[in-house]
């Protein structure tokens, strides 16, 4: 992406501003020598040791002088009368290592960058508003966000240019930005440091009309029904490709559909086209290669549009997003493989991911040339028993010549190479070779171990996060509360419970929450809207599966607090007062990078309300459907959901002395499609009996599993 600023504006339409600017350039430095420069000894050191995260950790020995996202840099940027570089990164997007490593085998740039700016990192997934702040900056350019991220800002924390970099472009493409920005300094500070406030001024009111022109929903549920509709309709299951998806695993569109497909008050239709979209989907899915058959994980993202190439990259928070939405997957087909595929990607983010004190990690690391998760023919010959060989060869539809197609690999960078998926089932695998399932499973598991450790072998040294991550924890929960729901082992839902205690003393300071364990300056890792949300689904999905009262409690300590600290008169703000340091109105609304922190609080609004335990009003305000939701489902798949559970969910009452088999059974139920709450004397319900008020009005009293079961599932087999 190319360079940014109102100062290349200004020269495209008039052409004449550096040379009116050298021409008054001697009265300027007079009058800056007047002004003294003081350059802080701080200014001189790289003050990355400490913080926690990758992005951090990775750069905490750097020869650049990196400095903390805090106040007081830009206080000691305005006393050096610099300007401020900041570089943007998110963990999960690992191209940030690459420019990295390009920038430290250059002294001749680290020096540049240390003598004339205050360089600061900043990690966009810890600090979310500025994170979202590049997807704004990107559409003023009207390019698509790059990540890192280089954004030149003044001390006043406006920003004045802005460029995406990518390892092997990073030399040309930050001397053309300092080759206009140090020389304009250099002349006229103030016309920089004025014009950048001016600028940041305009976009505060571009950012605040762009709010207000957010048009809710007038029939919020008549139009959620429509944006299903449109998101099957994105689906060619002729063609086997999707629309708009882009190059990420769909894991929201799965989540949406398969929920649309569980919603009994949702038209008989659309449930069925939904279905029948999600059923085709998988046969496109599970066979891929995104699904690794050798731990078990997901990879998150492709390369070009088919499955048969990932993006070699992944981390704990969204391989357990997956995990969610393939058991609700699993709720609405029953198909054991779309199980299997859940619990093997929730396992391998438990041993990868899982901290030595019982939280997870996000798992961020530079990434390996593909060539080394990919296999010759030759390879695994090699590495198995003829007879083994033959059999995974064949399942994973290795060929001698690879079996990439060209719109995965159209130069042929990795010919003869195969990326692995299971293309056959088990089941077929073991008759072909007339074995019992169990005799098979056996064989399969000694061959995968073996392959596994050669693929180690080739990836080591690469290193293991071991910093525990509050999101990608909570995440976790979430995910082992779904394996629970889904399979009704008990383990998970202990797990669950295990880790959300231990997130809730490490990463609470009192009523409030941070991304990290370690204490730092609140605009570096203080607790976002979005965790507050993400912790409030956490807390209510255990609260679900167990039906403590102490989970649903938290919630709603958690939707106080965030009331306190987020909501204002122009709306949601993502950053409470005390860590903010962008003068910017920053909401996420959208799924940019994942689900949106009003999606997020709409599904808690929705949730806890059902419990009696509503948030304060503003939040359902804020919450509501847009308009836009329905031109653009896939953008919004997760309020969509959350819109459909608040306008067509089921309540269940829960009368008192249930049987221990119904009480098991409500709570595993699908996760976070169905309401539920204690029936009150008012309510009437009998004991031992659930009432379930279904939302077209009706309502069903149920004393049994198996009625429950057919109430929500009955277009799955027994599960």
């Amino acid at each position: 992406m190319r360079a940014v600023s109102f100062l290349k504006r200004l020269v495209l339409a008039t052409g004449l501003v550096l040379t009116v600017l050298a021409a008054g350039s001697c009265r300027k430095r007079d009058k800056l020598v007047e002004v003294p420069t003081v350059v802080a000894p701080e200014l001189n050191s790289n003050r990355l040791g400490g913080l926690p995260g990758a992005v951090y950790a990775s750069q905490a020995r750097s020869a650049v002088h990196w400095q903390p996202w805090e106040q007081a840099t830009f206080q000691r940027a305005e006393a050096a009368r610099r300007l401020v570089l900041v570089v943007i990164a998110l963990p999960q997007y690992r191209s940030f290592y690459g420019v990295m490593r390009e920038l430290e085998a250059d002294p001749a740039l680290v020096a540049t960058i240390n003598e004339h700016y205050v360089p600061i990192l900043v990690d966009g997934e810890a600090a979310r508003e500025v994170g979202l702040l590049t997807m704004d900056l990107a559409g003023e350019d009207k390019q698509q966000v790059q990540l890192p991220m280089w954004v030149w800002m003044t001390a006043a924390r406006n920003p004045v240019a802005w460029t995406s970099v990518r390892a092997g472009n990073l030399r040309g493409v930050f001397d053309k930005s300092h080759a206009l920005l140090s020389r304009t300094w250099a002349n006229s500070q103030d016309y920089i440091a004025n014009k950048g406030a001016e600028d940041n001024a305009n976009r505060r009111l571009r950012l605040a009309a762009r709010r207000h022109s957010r048009v809710a929903s007038k029939e919020p549920a008549a139009d959620v029904v429509r944006a299903l509709r449109q998101l099957t309709s994105l689906y060619d299951p002729v063609s086997r490709s999707f629309d708009d998806v882009g190059g990420l695993f769909p894991t929201g569109m799965i989540e949406a559909m398969s929920g649309a497909a569980l919603c009994p008050a949702v038209k008989e239709e659309v449930r069925a086209r939904s279905l029948r979209m999600l059923k085709e989907m998988m046969v496109d899915l599970l066979p891929s290669a995104m699904f690794d058959p050798l731990d078990g994980g997901l990879f998150s993202s492709r390369r070009g549009m088919a499955w048969d190439l990932p993006v070699f990259e992944r981390d704990g928070s969204r391989q357990a997003q997956a995990v969610v939405a393939l058991c609700r997957v699993y709720h609405a087909t029953g198909d054991p493989e779309v199980l299997e595929r859940a619990l093997g990607i929730l396992a391998s983010v438990e041993s990868a991911n899982a901290t030595a004190d019982g939280l997870y990690a996000l798992g961020s690391a530079p990434a390996k040339p593909p060539t080394l998760w990919l296999w010759t023919v030759a390879e695994v010959q090699a590495a198995l028993p003829p007879e083994d060989a033959a059999w995974w060869i064949k399942a994973t539809g290795m060929k001698g010549v690879g079996n990439l197609p060209l719109e995965a690999d159209p130069t042929r960078e990795f010919f003869r190479r195969n990326s692995l998926g299971m293309s056959q089932r088990k089941a077929a695998i073991a008759a072909e070779l007339a074995l019992t399932p169990e005799a098979f499973a056996a064989r399969f598991e000694a061959t995968r171990k073996r392959l596994l450790a050669i693929r180690d072998a080739r990836l080591s040294g690469e290193g293991k996060d071991e910093t525990a991550h509050a999101a990608t924890t909570l995440r976790m929960v979430s995910a082992l509360a779904a394996a629970y729901c889904a399979t009704g082992d008990p383990a998970f839902r202990e797990r669950a419970v295990r880790a959300l205690t231990q997130a809730r003393q490490t990463f609470c300071d009192g009523v409030n929450l941070r991304m990290y364990a370690t204490q730092t300056a609140p605009p570096v890792s203080a607790g976002r809207a979005f965790l507050y949300a993400l912790a409030m689904q956490a807390s209510l999905d255990v609260a679900d599966v167990t039906e403590d009262e102490k989970w649903l409690a938290w919630a709603g300590e958690l939707a106080t607090t965030a009331a306190e600290r987020f909501a204002t008169e122009e709306g949601l703000a993502e950053v409470a007062a005390e860590a903010r340091l962008l003068d910017l109105p920053i909401t996420d609304e959208a799924m940019l990078f994942e689900e949106s922190t009003v999606a997020l609080m709409a599904f808690a609004e929705t949730r806890l309300a059902a419990r009696g335990r509503p948030m304060t009003a503003v939040f359902s305000q804020l919450t509501q459907l847009p308009l836009s939701a329905v031109d653009r489902p896939i953008l919004h798949t997760d309020l969509i959901q959350a819109s459909m559970v608040r306008h067509h969910g089921a309540l269940v009452l829960m009368g008192a002395e249930l049987p221990e088999a119904l009480q098991r059974a409500v709570t595993r139920l699908p996760l976070r499609l169905i309401k539920r709450r204690a029936a009150t004397a008012a309510d009437a319900v009998p004991a031992g009996t659930l009432r379930i008020l279904l939302a077209e009005g009706s309502s069903r009293e149920v004393t049994t599993s198996e009625d429950l079961r057919n109430v929500f599932l009955p277009s799955a087999p027994n599960q």
